[in-house]
């Protein structure tokens, strides 16, 4: 029986040269360029498992790796943590072709608030520089744009029943930014400080207040199920997404409720909330 595709490649003795450490791994093509970077924290261990790859659809994409790929380069770290943030800053600037997550920082959405007059602006945006007309007070950002958007859309359908929603004539002259959504309402200001420390991972109390008022409107009432659905999933997004980057802010010694995207994924791998 021939030679295994991994050993033709990178070298029969490879595993048995290399220590149960942490460690950062290249796949490269024949051109040099990375088409895959991971880390391990045994080293040998990850890479026997592609050595291992069997046919099964669970390790497609590794065998798809080794047989593109004509180099692999191996980066031994101090620890697991080093890996992490190795892998991370490689994703992020190389942007493997293999590689999904993380290498999309600049997709990571923010959540934005701002009151002008009488009016209460929430901003959804990849963009922190959109609209300075606004100068929006800044939330997340968040690694999840599914999550994120959901959030913002419950929180819109929410107050909707509560103010007065100002339409698009109304608005200050603002720019068209791609993947961005700005919505403005009347007599919401008093529930916007409640809406921040929600964003800001805070404080919960802005739903209860809300859940209190919506119990006023008839509109609320007759779509109960509707109203609930939205309560919860800003609830949920609370505990996952804001109250997470909060406590990872203050492990990291910094204030307010605000991280660019390419410090984001860094930020968690430093100080993770758990």
């Amino acid at each position: 029986m021939g030679l295994k595709r991994f050993d033709r490649k990178f070298g029969a003795d490879l595993l048995r040269e290399l220590p149960a450490e942490p460690a950062v791994y290249l796949f490269k093509d024949a051109d040099g360029e990375v088409l895959y970077a991971g880390k391990a924290k045994d080293i040998r261990r990850r890479l026997q498992g592609y050595r291992n790859a069997s046919r099964r659809k669970v390790h497609r994409k590794m065998r798809t790796i080794v047989r593109e790929a004509s180099t692999l380069e191996v980066r031994l770290q101090p620890s697991e943590q080093d890996a992490l943030l190795v892998e991370n800053e490689l994703i992020r600037t190389l942007r493997p072709r293999y590689n999904v997550e993380g290498a999309y920082t600049f997709l990571y959405p923010a959540i934005g608030t701002a009151v002008r007059a009488h009016q209460s602006f929430l901003v959804f945006s990849t963009r922190a520089d959109a609209y300075p007309e606004l100068n929006p007070s800044w939330h997340g950002v968040f690694r999840s744009r599914h999550r994120t958007r959901d959030a913002f859309d419950a929180l819109v359908a929410l107050l909707d029943l509560l103010g007065h929603r100002e339409p698009r004539s109304r608005l200050p002259e603002l720019p068209l930014v791609r993947g961005s959504r700005v919505v403005a309402f009347r007599r919401i200001e008093h529930l916007m400080p409640g809406i921040e420390r929600l964003l800001g991972g805070e404080s919960q109390a802005a739903l209860k207040e809300m859940a209190r008022q919506l119990l006023e409107k008839p509109d609320a009432r007759e779509n109960a199920d509707q109203v609930g659905e939205d309560l919860r999933l800003l609830d949920a997004f609370y505990a996952s997404d804001a109250r997470k980057l909060r406590l990872a802010l203050r492990a990291a010694g910094r204030r307010g409720c605000f991280v660019s995207q390419d410090q984001r994924d860094a930020l968690f791998i430093a100080h993770s909330p758990g």
